[in-house]
């Protein structure tokens, strides 16, 4: 994959395939990122969602990244994954499909972000503003002419990171992505243009 310019570490970016399933669970570690996660929150059923925190999210992202879905994106300095953004086709998400505020902003095709990780060593350095650029340039590759992503505003520059998971606006901002709607005071959406 390319490797998006910028200030910080030395990074270069993969696509999350089957040969690095291995780097991603350790980069999550024992709790899955955050909680028992495994970036399953919006591609399950809620009910579905809470249920299998830990060991069944946990299968469920590993039968996703096997399938040869790859469902994201993989950070890595000096061979360490270090980082991890979630992108996939919206209709992959289903939250998004029930969500008032994040609902469709138009009728284009796009591809949507749904979860940013950076390992807490590699964190206030950029990765994730480096981390979005290497998602767009990933889903351009595989035929999307937009990804959307959906920061939150925190209420403090002290928020914790638990609650930041989807990115940051100034993160998406520096990565190239404009706000093209906004139903919630805190939760924009956000575009780029995914042109090869």
């Amino acid at each position: 994959m390319t490797r998006p310019p910028g200030r910080g570490p030395a990074l270069t970016f993969q696509p999350a395939e089957a040969d690095r399933w291995q780097a991603l669970a350790e980069l999550f570690g024992e709790r899955g990122a955050c909680g028992g996660c495994w970036c399953m929150a919006w591609r399950l059923p809620r009910a579905e969602f809470v249920g299998g925190k830990g060991a069944p999210n946990r299968r469920s992202l590993r039968k996703l990244v096997i399938s040869g879905a790859a469902p994201g994106v993989l950070a890595y300095e000096q061979g360490e994954a270090i980082g991890w953004c979630a992108v996939a086709p919206r209709e992959a998400y289903s939250f998004l499909s029930r969500s008032r505020v994040l609902g469709k902003v138009d009728e284009r095709p796009v591809w949507s972000v749904s979860c940013l990780f950076v390992r807490p060593s590699h964190r206030r350095k950029g990765v994730s503003s480096r981390l979005l650029r290497a998602a767009v340039d990933f889903a351009a590759e595989r035929g999307a002419a937009v990804v959307e992503g959906y920061p939150v505003l925190p209420y403090s520059a002290k928020a914790p990171a638990a609650f930041l998971w989807t990115g940051t606006y100034t993160a998406f901002v520096k990565a190239g992505f404009k706000e093209v709607a906004r139903r919630s005071p805190v939760r924009p959406i956000m575009r780029a243009e995914a042109v090869r």
